[in-house]
């Protein structure tokens, strides 16, 4: 499920925040993170609560006091994070989501994509094939000059963004 939470992510995100220096690079790394190594550890574990997410938002604001930029950058990977848990329906485990609240086990619960049906999982890779390639042609990521600042930076062309988008 790898291209629903990176085609996903990065709509979402411009969506909301229309800010035209984030690191959407970023972003789309830290929603797919979460399913990648917790998949790797046989089910949901740390990565998929909102404990974590907030604890990796509070290392990025303490991390980079006074550091404007690299705090600018690095805030894609916290919203990354929160982004997972909202595209994986981490809600409807308050269990995991509450996380140490009801204590510290994580028991043996698999990763909510994987317990959908088969069809219901390919019809959201789908979605996030679309999304993606949307994303691509929305920001003319296929133009030589976008294509080499987003693979750079991570950034979309400010005026592609629309008239909220900040630099």
């Amino acid at each position: 499920m790898l291209l629903w939470f990176a085609g996903m992510s990065f709509v979402l995100v411009v969506a909301v925040f229309r800010d035209a220096a984030l690191d959407e690079r970023l972003v789309m790394a830290a929603a797919v993170l979460p399913a990648v190594l917790d998949l790797a550890f046989g089910g949901v574990r740390l990565l998929h609560t909102l404990a974590f997410s907030i604890l990796l938002l509070t290392v990025v604001m303490v991390a980079t006091v006074g550091r404007r930029a690299l705090r600018r950058q690095l805030l894609a990977l916290p919203i990354g994070a929160f982004m997972n848990l909202v595209l994986d329906g981490m809600w409807s485990s308050t269990e995991l989501i509450a996380w140490p609240l009801g204590g510290l086990a994580f028991g043996e619960e698999q990763l909510p994509t994987l317990g959908r049906p088969w069809p219901l999982r390919l019809a959201m890779e789908l979605v996030g094939l679309v999304a993606l390639w949307w994303c691509v042609r929305r920001f003319r990521l296929l133009e030589p000059e976008n294509r080499a600042r987003f693979l750079r930076s991570g950034r979309l062309d400010r005026a592609l963004i629309g008239p909220s988008g900040r630099s």
